[in-house]
């Protein structure tokens, strides 16, 4: 696991749980150790704390928080633990965490549909162990959490998340930090999740990483690109790089062709062809003169272009009439490595037969909805399962798109890309990212690293351009850090 940041699911946590505490000889050690952890991450970020108010749950959870409050009421801090009625320790853990606290002089008060003023909300209610909507009396709570305007400081997860799936069934605290205890969580990577979290820490409660845990996704990170962007050879020339067929472009739509071409072009393609419409030409070649422009009325003329290609990018501004769905259905039988997006997706819920090998598809959660019959809703509820589907469906690799994107494959680990802002959430992304995935494809990376790469170098060019301001970011402000981000050993 070296080298690799992987994600486990809540079932892997506890197994590991299980595992550290059998080993330790003593149960209450790694209570006890997640506790002081969750002591000092406060004092690191909120050392002027001098109030604090402990939500606690009836589980782990909560006996992780009256450790902490523990901590909190020797060190001189005004420390008071919320509880809901009937939410007394259910564990032995818990139990002994609670009496400690108890026995050092702090006060419990049974929540009455307030709480007090404090500096700091810890929430130690629910963690991983609530994978449903909490009851009305939990919302009421955590609702009460949510209405103060201090900080409010998760343990292990924000109570209301779904730690697996990553949504949140009903009502969930929105936290300003998360500290993940051993191990980081799949479902706090993606979907709704990302509203909930804030900033997330990991405290591994020196339990040392488990070579044979079950790992259910991988983390990509920016720094991960030095694993797939290496330096180019000296003698390497456009024909090495790789040739890239971008189509689309309808009547009205050529803007999105040409940001996908200029994407493959700043990713490093060698060669960016466009097949577009006629009245397209003279706008796509002043503004990207680097690329192959060829009017294409008649999709019999498109034969020679399919030829030449390595890969085929197609589905930006292609439409669903009758000249879209002529170029779609040719280039489907080109059998050349595709990346579809847009309506070259929607196009495929009336395709019949299977999709040629070494496809990549790119849906947004709307286009995975319809390609998979079902609600967006149920798209977002279940991300991971959502991606399964679609690329055991229809045996290639899937970008679900979104907060957390997932890159899934039917023979590989899943992996999430912990990069992207909400700046991104703008007409024509989609196209850029098609381009960078086919040009890291046209490069020589096999479908599912192109993928991840490409979602990835995409996601961390949208955060550096970001850095002006989220609101208002442009597709084509990416351009220029997809060029220094694709480069190793460039630095912002």
């Amino acid at each position: 696991m070296h080298g690799t940041s992987y994600l486990l699911d809540a079932a892997a946590l506890r197994d590991i749980e299980a595992r550290a505490a059998a080993g330790l000889g003593d149960g209450f050690e790694l209570m006890r150790r997640a506790g002081q952890a969750a002591w000092r991450e406060s004092l690191e970020h909120w050392p002027q704390a001098r109030s604090i108010v402990v939500v606690c749950g009836p589980g782990n959870n909560g006996g992780d928080g009256y450790v902490l409050a523990r901590h909190a009421l020797v060190s001189g801090r005004q420390v008071e633990v919320a509880r809901l009625p009937g939410h007394e320790p259910r564990s032995e853990l818990a139990l002994q965490a609670c009496r400690e606290f108890e026995a050092a002089g702090g006060r419990i008060q049974s929540f009455a549909g307030r709480l007090p003023e404090a500096d700091l909300f810890v929430d130690a209610l629910f963690g991983i162990g609530l994978a449903r909507a909490p009851d009305a009396a939990s919302v009421a709570l955590i609702e009460a959490v949510n209405a103060q305007s201090a900080p409010v400081f998760s343990l292990d997860a924000p109570s209301g998340v779904d730690c697996d799936l990553g949504s949140v069934p009903g009502i969930a605290v929105f936290a300003t930090r998360t500290l993940e205890f051993l191990a980081r969580k799949k479902g706090l990577r993606t979907g709704a999740a990302l509203n909930h979290v804030g900033t997330v820490s990991l405290a591994t409660l020196e339990v040392p990483a488990s070579r044979d845990a079950a790992c259910a996704a991988e983390l990509l990170e920016a720094g991960d690109l030095s694993r797939w962007l290496q330096p180019r050879r000296r003698d390497s020339h456009k024909g090495t790089n790789g040739r890239v067929l971008c189509v689309g472009g309808d009547v009205g739509a050529g803007g999105a062709i040409l940001l996908c071409a200029e994407a493959a072009l700043r990713c490093g393609a060698g060669l960016v062809d466009i097949a577009t419409r006629a009245t397209h030409v003279g706008a796509a070649l002043a503004r990207l003169p680097e690329a192959l422009v060829h009017a294409l009325e008649d999709s019999s003329a498109m034969d020679a272009l399919l030829e030449r290609a390595n890969v085929i990018a197609i589905g930006p501004g292609l439409g669903q009439r009758e000249w879209g769905v002529a170029l779609h259905g040719r280039a489907l039988l080109a059998g050349k490595p595709l990346v579809l997006d847009a309506d070259a997706l929607n196009l495929l819920t009336a395709a019949t037969g299977a999709l040629p090998d070494d496809c990549i598809l790119t849906p947004h959660p709307g286009e995975a909805s319809r390609l998979l019959g079902r609600s967006t809703a149920d798209v977002q509820r279940d991300r991971y399962g959502a991606a399964r589907e679609l690329s055991e469906r229809y045996r290639c690799v899937v970008v679900l798109k979104g907060a957390g994107s997932i890159v899934a494959s039917p023979d590989h680990l899943p992996r999430v890309i912990a990069a992207g802002n909400p700046g991104m959430a703008v007409g024509g992304m989609g196209d850029v990212l098609t381009g960078t995935i086919a040009a890291l494809r046209a490069q020589g990376l096999p479908a599912f690293d192109a993928a991840g790469a490409g979602a990835l170098l995409h996601a961390a060019a949208g955060d550096a351009a970001a850095d002006n301001g989220q609101r208002g970011l442009l597709p084509s402000d990416l351009m220029p850090w997809l060029r220094r981000l694709a480069n190793p050993g460039m630095t912002r």
